[in-house]
């Protein structure tokens, strides 16, 4: 089984596909269409701002190809920064489109007293829907944040787990085969891996 790891120069690549290829899957990072739209399923890893990665995938024609993966029912999965870019939009150094593949947009944490952004560290999930795929036979724990933004869902139906840092706050996301975590699972220890395991398990969707 094949996992294509979207290269458009925005990405942790090297830790997501070691952490793949431990859990006995082939990783290939790639900028290929053919080789993305080919893979039995496909992660989109992101760090940095959020027009800048918009700004990478148009000009790579990866917005495209990722937008295609979604419709061919392939498993999709977006970390991180990746994960925020499958919504409509951002307000991350002003407005941005996104991906548009999930309703909602990427707003900066309001100040509160005793919490300070970014939000870095480790914050336990509550899981909401844990018969969701990518849940099951999990056990709520702690997974590694690093974010100074984070994503209003547009329906509350796509989130699957949340995490409280002065209110709640969406950690995981799923609609059909597309998926997102906040947190980056190759960093998150046990917890972490077993949630990516979950996804890699998954199957693309027969037409």
């Amino acid at each position: 089984m094949t996992v294509a790891i979207v290269d458009y120069g925005m990405g942790n690549l090297h830790s997501v596909s070691k952490a793949v290829e431990r859990l006995g899957y082939t990783s290939l990072v790639t900028a290929d269409a053919g080789e993305i739209l080919a893979a039995d399923s496909v992660i989109l890893p992101g760090v940095g701002a959020f027009g800048d990665a918009m700004e990478h995938l148009r000009a790579s024609g990866m917005d495209v190809v990722v937008k295609a993966v979604a419709e061919a029912g392939q498993p999709l999965l977006g970390i991180c920064l990746g994960m925020q870019l499958l919504f409509s939009s951002s307000e991350e150094h002003g407005e941005h489109k996104g991906l548009d593949l999930l309703p909602g947009s990427v707003v900066r944490f309001a100040p509160r007293d005793g919490y300070k952004v970014p939000h870095m560290g480790w914050n336990k999930l509550g899981f909401l829907q844990p018969a969701s795929p990518l849940l099951t036979g999990l056990e709520e724990g702690h997974v590694y944040f690093v974010h100074s933004y984070h994503v209003l869902a547009g329906s509350d139906s796509d989130l699957l787990a949340v995490t409280d840092y002065g209110h709640p706050v969406t950690a995981v996301v799923g609609r059909n085969h597309v998926y997102g975590m906040q947190f980056h699972p190759e960093k998150s220890g046990e917890l972490g891996i077993k949630l990516l395991g979950n996804f890699l398990r998954l199957r693309r969707e027969q037409a």
